[in-house]
């Protein structure tokens, strides 16, 4: 996967670049395509959950590293094409394997819930909420689940207002769409599965609207216990 020509400046906010990065990865995986028109800041304020000025100030940035442009009085289209980009992902998620990755899944999940619980402001709950009702509406495409269940951790992530945490999140990501899990999604996730995630992420949204840290927590090293069962299972 072509990595993302946006460098973000430590001084954007958490909440600014988790939009920034939630539509840097959907230009990246084609889901908006080139020269495609993007929803308006409106429609994507509201499907993010976050203010519309902050959807401003991240396409402020998007267009700034050339990955979109504005038209006045049309709005704005994507102008970065992967295909011409490059042919491989950042230098070490391309190098990490899934037994290192679930290791720094390990290190790095449970504390960022943690972080979650205790910094995650009522709005951003809110929003997580929504993101959470679009997973529910899910029943057996794959793709967009994952998709999804990318932007319900990305939002996690920020909830911490770590800039840092979330950085390195995003690396996590990045490493989790390499090959092997993608052929891990393709052959384990069916809606049977899918509707299992849901019941469990809907649990660990509960934990985190409830400010529950050790509910919140013990959810996300079952998780990493389910992962390891499918990589297991996948050898």
């Amino acid at each position: 996967m072509p990595r993302s020509p946006v460098q973000i400046d430590a001084s954007v906010g958490s909440t600014v670049r988790y939009v920034i990065e939630t539509l840097s990865a959907r230009i990246i995986s084609r889901e908006y395509g080139v020269e495609e028109r993007l929803p308006a800041e409106r429609q994507l304020a509201q499907d993010l959950g976050v203010a519309r000025n902050t959807v401003r100030e991240a396409l402020d940035q998007l267009e700034e590293h050339g990955m979109i442009r504005r038209r006045a009085g049309s709005g704005s289209f994507v102008t970065y094409d992967p295909a011409g980009a490059g042919d491989s992902a950042s230098p070490v998620a391309a190098e990490t394997g899934p037994l290192q990755l679930q290791v720094m899944r390990g290190i790095l999940e449970p504390e960022m819930v943690r972080l979650a619980v205790i910094s995650m402001p009522p709005r951003d709950i809110e929003a997580l909420g929504e993101t959470l009702s679009k997973m529910e509406a899910v029943q057996s495409d794959a793709s967009a689940f994952v998709r999804l269940e990318e932007d319900f951790h990305r939002q996690i992530a920020a909830g911490t207002g770590n800039p840092l945490l979330v950085a390195c999140y995003s690396l996590v990501i990045e490493a989790r769409r390499q090959a092997f899990r993608a052929a891990m999604y393709r052959r384990h996730l069916t809606p049977s599965r899918i509707a299992a995630y849901q019941r469990g992420y809907n649990a660990l949204f509960n934990a985190i609207a409830s400010r529950d840290i050790e509910a919140a927590s013990e959810f996300m090293k079952l998780t990493l216990i389910e992962d390891q069962k499918l990589l297991m299972q996948s050898d």
